[in-house]
């Protein structure tokens, strides 16, 4: 494994190390763009808003794998970048081993209060069951998605961005050929596009892990301990802050999904169009971001301050030509990106929907990718605080203007809520890394 990130020009460093990142996002989005296209496509309208309905209680529950992925790859990366290669291999197994155990915990819990869930959030009744069934089959793969998600943190943290690409490749196919066996052929509904879900984690998580454990074996080093407490108080030092700030975000969604679902399943459906576009787009920048925090957390491990402001000025421009392909294409062609999700042209009030949060969203697309460069940056240093306050006051607005405007806009209101808080949320991100102490932060 070879220290990419610490030698050689900036902006050429962050492209081929983000490249391969972004692909890996692309084909891991296609698990539930697949779902919904495909079960909107072929199951119906209410197929579609089920899924959707369910999207933000799973996310909720991703929030562990999320935090735990970005904190553990902050702790890799500097100690790898430090060369020190016995704990950098004692926090690999640490967090595999403690996310394992985390996470099969929480799908138990999930899986006994999925009902109850679904109530809080006002589910509709005609959608009510297949909401809760495609809930407890996809939350039955959690441990997978988290321990592929801890796994391609590693990869990341270590400056390899192709392993995980190449699996997710064929766990993408792998999905998208399910979805359409399981769904259009055999006609299972929400059920197959869940089980098709659950079976392509399966194997993305099994490889991942088979080669994390090989490689490291082959990596000279004293004997390291595969299990650490003072290690996983490192670890957890960091990644609680992450999760903690994930969780009230996700949380946030479920609220926001629960003033979408008032509306109806035909406003539902389209709302989920449109947050799998959105989605899709927003994870695809962040990659960006992903990439300059494991090239801040690396090059903070060897005290090159300089070379991270570097990267930061080269990370700008890429993502925001990457936001500006994003915006331009659901301004000019939200119609058609919608009308991939719905059964029928007849879904006037699902397109419009849709579309209309489409466009009033994606043209933010360019602000909010300043918000992700600069986070990438504190995150990378250990500054999660930093990281945290700038993402709960986006949520927080969006939140709170959600809920006062929807009443007199309906989702509208929603949409503008959302910009408002991306704005406000970019602004404090990028006074953090001009004038916050991230530099202060070290962890290795």
């Amino acid at each position: 494994m070879k220290r990419d990130l610490l030698t050689g020009r900036p902006g050429k460093v962050l492209l081929s190390f983000a490249i391969p990142i972004f692909l890996s996002t692309v084909f891991q989005q296609l698990y539930t763009i697949a779902d919904s296209v495909i079960a909107g496509k072929f199951a119906g309208e209410d197929a579609l808003a089920a899924i959707g309905a369910s999207y933000p209680v799973t996310m909720v529950f991703m929030t562990v794998s999320i935090g735990a992925n970005a904190g553990c790859s902050v702790v890799i990366s500097q100690l790898f970048g430090a060369s020190r290669i016995k704990d950098m291999k004692t926090a690999i197994s640490t967090a595999l081993i403690t996310l394992f155990a985390l996470s099969a915990a929480l799908t138990a819990v999930a899986l006994v209060f999925s009902p109850q869930i679904m109530n809080l959030m006002h589910t509709p009744k005609n959608i009510f069951y297949d909401a809760d069934l495609y809930f407890k089959i996809y939350i039955g793969g959690f441990t997978f998605l988290s321990l592929y998600n801890i796994a391609n943190g590693v990869f990341t943290a270590l400056g390899d961005s192709k392993t995980p690409l190449y699996f997710l490749i064929l766990s993408s196919v792998a999905n998208v050929a399910l979805d359409y066996v399981f769904v259009a052929m055999l006609g299972w509904g929400v059920a197959g596009a869940a089980w098709a879900t659950f079976i392509s984690q399966g194997i993305a998580c099994v490889l991942a892990v088979a080669v994390i454990i090989i490689r490291l074996k082959k990596i000279p080093s004293e004997r390291f301990e595969p299990f650490s407490f003072p290690m996983l108080r490192n670890l957890t030092r960091v990644s609680s802050q992450t999760i903690l700030q994930q969780s009230f975000v996700s949380v946030g969604n479920v609220l926001v999904q629960g003033v979408v679902n008032g509306y109806g399943s035909s406003v539902i459906a389209g709302f989920a169009a449109a947050i799998k576009l959105i989605t899709f787009s927003v994870t695809a920048l962040q990659t960006v971001g992903n990439a300059m925090a494991a090239f801040t957390a690396q090059n903070v491990g060897a005290n090159q301050y300089d070379r991270i402001k570097k990267g930061y000025r080269a990370s700008i421009v890429i993502i925001a030509s990457l936001a500006a392909v994003f915006a331009v294409s659901f301004v000019a062609f939200g119609d058609f990106f919608v009308n991939m999700f719905l059964e029928s042209a007849e879904s006037t009030k699902a397109l419009k929907t849709g579309r209309s949060f489409l466009l009033i969203v994606s043209p933010v697309f360019c602000i909010v990718s300043l918000k992700f460069v600069s986070d990438g940056v504190t995150r990378g240093a250990g500054a999660i605080k930093l990281f945290a306050i700038s993402t709960l006051a986006d949520l927080i607005i969006r939140v709170g203007l959600s809920y006062l405007l929807a009443p007199m806009l309906g989702v509208t209101g929603v949409a503008v809520a959302w910009s408002v808080g991306w704005i406000i949320g970019t602004v404090l991100a990028v006074c953090f890394y001009k004038f916050g102490n991230w530099k202060n932060h070290k962890l290795a």
